[in-house]
């Protein structure tokens, strides 16, 4: 999403990818998942991917949330530079 126009489409996207993967993931599969969206922040993605998870009737537990490596700061000044957010889950 490069406009935030796009967020409500895009959320939408996320919750469909996501619950595509849950629904096929065997169990104890770990599944990675990611957004690159400077406009939807790392809470709500957790969120996106709780919806996801719930439609498809699946326990998903959070193993680690994971971002930018450290050879990517963000300033403190720049929030949106804080774009990549990622969780690895395990299916239960």
């Amino acid at each position: 999403m490069k406009h935030r126009k796009d967020l409500h489409r895009g959320l939408r996207a996320y919750k469909d990818l996501n619950l595509h993967a849950l629904r096929r993931a065997a169990p104890g599969a770990v599944v990675m998942t990611f957004s690159c969206s400077q406009h939807l922040e790392a809470d709500l993605f957790r969120k996106v991917v709780h919806g996801a998870a719930v439609d498809a009737a699946r326990d998903v537990q959070v193993v680690q949330a994971l971002g930018a490596g450290p050879d990517h700061p963000n300033s403190l000044a720049h929030p949106e530079g804080e774009y990549l957010h990622g969780l690895l889950l395990r299916v239960k």
